[in-house]
């Protein structure tokens, strides 16, 4: 009866556009026990949440009460190869493939809820059920791994044999006793291609993410300012790091084309850093609500911006840069005082006399004490190079 049920879940999973469903026990999954340890290291950066009450996260018995199975269903995404070539062009915003579409919470979350309707359905009775897209105290991807869809990959994320690194996870945790698939194991070998890949060295140890040197954290979750030694190798990135998926082998047995609320080639990841400045927070809600972006808020984005317009270093960066140290919000100010500075260091040097200009007239005005140490950090540096434009 149990497996007929989950064979017929899995089913109906599949028309609903999910393309995975695997089922793990609502027992402690396997690695969950290096949270702990990682988390005491500090890799957390300041996700504290991650390291509340780590003996329920890794307990999925505790998400339900009489909790018996996890359902973990995937949702697959990839760019297309020639779409990750907007990385390469400075002047381009480099956007993570997964958020070149809808939100996935959004999305998955929608599929589940169709599908406990189904169950509900074919029971003929509505039981508890608990629904989980990269929420609540769920550790998604060591639940995956004991469902069989994949296992931890040497970037920390989930690898599958059939979808390599692109896959969006979601779980529905049931009382029901359905059979577990069998866990997947290990298939990275001596590989070390997404260590590699890091541009950080985030990934300083296999199977491990230290979240407080990772782009994808710091364009994402951090909530203050970028550390000033990891900004040069931001580049172009605004929302999120696709480096280390980009790197592992096991991509290429995954599709070609994903399906269309994942959509293979950037919308907003094709957009034009200067396109940024002409967004207010109304154009910017309109534009990014239904995306992971509208999360971040204009102000990191803004902030984002400014470093990667600092990376192009370009006559056009310089003038945009100079619009945001009038921005309202000091850390804005303070991003676009280190990108002018940085610009100054990098970029044409028929840019320093502006440059210094803009960074002396704003020092004047300026209240923020951080953006103050910016703006001084950036005339120190010229003063270093022996700009004449300084005296």
């Amino acid at each position: 009866m149990w497996h007929e049920l989950k064979e017929r879940l899995r089913t109906e999973a599949h028309h609903l556009g999910l393309d995975v469903l695997r089922v793990a026990p609502a027992v402690e999954p396997p690695n969950a026990d290096k949270l702990r340890p990682w988390i005491e290291e500090g890799c957390q950066a300041s996700m504290a949440w991650l390291g509340r009450d780590p003996e329920t996260r890794q307990n999925p018995a505790a998400l339900l009460d009489g909790a018996r199975s996890v359902v973990v269903v995937g949702c697959f995404y990839r760019p297309a190869e020639e779409s990750l070539a907007h990385l390469a062009d400075p002047g381009r915003m480099g956007i993570a493939a997964f958020a070149w579409g809808r939100d996935y919470h959004e999305v998955i979350l929608e599929k589940l809820e169709r599908l406990r309707e189904w169950l509900h359905g074919h029971l003929g009775q509505e039981i508890p059920t608990r629904l989980l897209v990269d929420s609540g105290r769920a550790m998604e991807k060591p639940l995956a791994h004991a469902a069989g869809i994949g296992w931890p990959g040497k970037n920390s994320l989930l690898v599958s044999r059939r979808f390599g690194c692109w896959l969006l996870l979601g779980e529905m945790v049931l009382p029901l006793p359905l059979p577990p698939d069998p866990v997947e194991r290990d298939h990275c070998g001596s590989c070390r291609r997404c260590m590699e890949a890091c541009p950080t060295g985030a990934l300083d140890k296999p199977y491990r993410l230290d979240a407080r040197r990772c782009l994808s954290y710091l364009t994402i979750e951090e909530k203050e300012a970028i550390p000033t030694d990891l900004r040069r190798a931001m580049g172009n990135r605004l929302f999120g790091c696709d480096d280390c998926l980009v790197a592992c082998p096991w991509n290429r047995f995954a599709p070609k084309n994903p399906p269309a609320e994942f959509p293979s080639t950037p919308a907003s990841g094709a957009s034009r850093l200067l396109d940024g400045l002409e967004w207010d927070k109304s154009a910017f809600h309109l534009r990014f609500r239904s995306t992971p972006i509208g999360r971040l808020g204009r102000t990191r984005f803004l902030r984002n911006l400014a470093v990667a317009l600092g990376n192009w270093g370009s006559v056009e960066a310089v003038q945009a840069l100079t619009g945001l140290l009038r921005e309202p919000e000091p850390l804005v100010r303070q991003h676009a005082a280190w990108g002018l500075g940085h610009a100054l260091e990098s970029g044409p040097r028929e840019n320093n006399g502006h440059i210094i200009a803009c960074l002396n007239a704003h020092r004047a005005l300026e209240t923020d004490p951080a953006t103050l140490e910016e703006l001084n950090s950036a005339l120190r540096q010229a003063g270093r190079g022996g700009d004449s434009s300084l005296t």
